[in-house]
């Protein structure tokens, strides 16, 4: 079985190291793994089967839609809106403004469900603000690129409908479960920069001209579009009105709604979110097809439950599993995009943990969160082009400003281990309206 495994990781080695597209790494690997070790099997039947096992999935519905959600807000002015709601509120904490990057954040992710958006859309506003009142661009650059990574996170995310279609868990519940770790992450990065700041104030700016509450309040009316899009989902959904597939339709409809009322909704934008959002679902359903024959295909060649064996032949406590599965996709993740590391692992990693004595969802949420630390980490750390793009910096400088955010998220992971409530307390005890 030892030989049949390093076959198969040498194959998919070599296709993805030559360039081939992930998901059609995915079916190759599968496919000439069954044709060396079982070549009686029909693996093109296997193949046909598995694909549409998985496109026709009725949670991959949500998926599309969600996304078709943040592209029609990426061509809005939500992020301008973000920034005059929340700078009020901030400006006299101890590190001002940056803190408008990890709320505004926070507040996009709900709405939105990608990293890559929630960065784009909010650094297109604050990142100029804060470089213009001469805040610290390391901290500033760190702070967007931890706090973007919420998008993946804070529901409706999009690797969680992913993570609930591949292991079969409920994706509402996945939902809940990232809620509080999603803030809980948000008030960590926000007590670093207070921290920072406290330390050495010269990295903030002088704090604005005081404001009265009233003034404070007539600001955050620009918030009133996220925020009623963000009911929107959260009543629809929780209060059993709609399923997630429905619920991001929902959101779609709100967000038109709120495009409609800025006067954004022009024909090119919406041509534009279309397009972008077949190529992303495509994209998307393409690597969830080749997971999904991978994993078929690592269930006949036996593969999971020889590293299941293994695994349990070293006699590792839980906790040491789950440290060892962090240093694993921490690695992983210089290396592959989250997406692709939670495909390919999947299958084989899974059932050990559950195994072990996990909740699926918990370690959903652990997982993702794995993911989100990919998203900073070079040489594949998205986030990490997003915003160069944005800056011009370097990208080895863009890198060192985000890797205090994540050693953050270590941190986060080590929280979650010791209290798993954080992730299971929602799930456990909100019932769901019918």
């Amino acid at each position: 079985m030892l030989e049949v495994s390093l076959t198969i990781t040498a194959i998919l080695l070599v296709t993805l190291a030559s360039g081939v597209w992930v998901a059609l790494s995915l079916f190759a690997t599968a496919s000439m793994g069954l044709m060396l070790f079982k070549g009686n099997l029909p693996f093109d039947k296997l193949m046909g089967q598995a694909t549409w096992n998985m496109l026709s999935s009725e949670g991959l519905i949500a998926l599309p839609l969600f996304v078709l959600m943040a592209e029609i807000l990426f061509h809005s002015r939500l992020s301008t809106s973000l920034f005059t709601g929340l700078a009020p509120w901030v400006r006299r904490f101890p590190g001002g403004l940056l803190h408008v990057n990890i709320l505004a954040c926070t507040m996009f992710a709900a709405v939105s469900g990608s990293s890559a958006a929630t960065t784009t859309t909010v650094g297109r506003m604050t990142l100029r603000e804060l470089f213009a009142q001469e805040y610290d661009r390391k901290l500033a650059i760190g702070s967007l690129a931890g706090a973007g990574t919420l998008g993946l996170l804070i529901p409706p995310s999009l690797l969680l409908i992913v993570y609930g279609v591949l292991s079969d868990t409920s994706i509402l519940k996945l939902f809940l479960a990232g809620i509080l770790p999603g803030l809980f992450l948000a008030g960590l990065y926000s007590t670093y920069i207070i921290i920072r700041c406290k330390l050495d104030p010269s990295l903030g700016a002088p704090p604005g001209p005081a404001m009265s509450f009233g003034q404070k309040l007539k600001s955050s009316l620009s918030l009133i579009p996220v925020l009623f899009l963000i009911a929107v989902i959260i009543v629809s959904m929780y209060g059993g009105y709609a399923s997630p597939s429905e619920a991001a339709a929902v959101g779609v409809m709100g967000a038109t709604i709120v495009t409609i009322f800025q006067g954004t909704l022009t024909k090119e934008n919406t041509l534009a979110a279309i397009l972008s959002t077949a190529r992303t679902f495509s994209m998307v359903a393409l690597i969830l097809a080749g997971a999904n024959f991978l994993s078929i295909s690592f269930g006949f060649l036996g593969i999971p439950q020889w590293m299941a064996t293994e695994v349990g032949a070293l006699e590792l406590s839980p906790s040491s599993l789950i440290i060892m599965l962090l240093l694993f996709y921490a690695v992983l993740g210089c290396f592959l995009d989250g997406l692709s590391a939670i495909v390919m692992t999947l299958p084989i990693v899974l059932p050990m943990v559950v195994d072990a004595g996990f909740d699926p969802i918990w370690f959903g949420i652990f997982l993702v969160v794995c993911t989100e630390m990919a998203q900073i980490t070079p040489p594949v750390g998205f986030n990490l082009f997003v915003i160069q793009g944005l800056t011009g910096e370097k990208i080895g400088k863009v890198a060192l400003a985000a890797l205090p955010f994540f050693f953050l998220m270590v941190l986060f992971l080590f929280i979650l281990m010791a209290v798993p409530e954080i992730a299971l307390f929602l799930p456990q005890t909100i019932q769901f309206g019918g």
